[in-house]
């Protein structure tokens, strides 16, 4: 059976999110095929047990221990059958039309290598998803709380159309999706990174490799947001 989108979750003691992610992923209402692939970073908290029961059909991966973000993703790619994979976080619900819409949005730009969605505060209020990529300049201005006058090292996302995708440089790896020959182009995720900045690493290379990154306002994703990493 031809797969056109392989969605990769990491896990991390975070039981109920998963589920509840796994529940907004089965309300989708799409003629794409799909499959699930969790990858549990050793897990104390029976998560991937839950799954068994309630999702049957869910790819698992069991670490033995916490490999990281980076590198479990990179387990599940290298064994994914979609035409795209969609990196998505754990701690997220997805919102009608979201998976739809981003591979619309990739296959619609034919410069497009990446695409990720407009992430959302529990409350529903706008939750920054994208910025500039960093540079030595602009991390001084931004710790110099200089952002706030000019933004130089963020983007005023409030102001942008909700209607319309954009060309941006980073998209946050909470919900991103990038067709498999691009990982294929420009490679893997850089196991060097544990957590957090992987993304940008990977964004980074796709552009430089002459593609786009987009984000697509019309895919809505809600983030909880830091729920793997504040336990530690």
């Amino acid at each position: 059976m031809k797969i056109d989108v392989s969605i990769v979750i990491i896990s991390y003691n975070v039981r109920d999110f998963l589920i509840r992610c796994l529940e907004s992923i089965a309300a989708q209402t799409t003629q794409l095929a799909y499959e699930i692939w969790v990858v549990d970073n050793a897990s104390s908290d029976d998560s991937m047990l839950k799954v068994s029961e309630k999702f049957p059909h869910v790819h698992q991966i069991i670490s033995p221990e916490n490999k990281g973000f980076a590198a479990a993703n990179n387990l599940a790619i290298s064994q994914a059958n979609g035409n795209y994979i969609w990196l998505l976080n754990p701690d997220t619900e997805l919102q009608p039309d979201a998976l739809e819409t981003l591979v619309l949005a990739l296959q619609e730009d034919p410069k497009a290598g990446a695409a990720g969605s407009l992430l959302l505060n529990p409350n529903g209020s706008l939750q920054s998803s994208c910025y500039p990529f960093p540079t030595l300049f602009k991390e001084t201005w931004r710790m110099l709380w200089l952002d706030k006058i000019i933004p130089l090292a963020s983007y005023r996302m409030h102001t942008w159309d909700q209607n319309q995708p954009r060309n941006v440089d980073n998209i946050q790896g909470a919900s991103l999706m990038i067709p498999a020959a691009i990982f294929r182009q420009v490679g893997l995720l850089d196991p060097g990174y544990f957590m957090y900045t992987e993304e940008v690493d990977l964004n980074y290379r796709i552009q430089k490799a002459g593609w786009q990154n987009l984000w697509v306002p019309q895919s809505r994703v809600i983030h909880y947001g830091g729920q793997s990493t504040r336990q530690s």
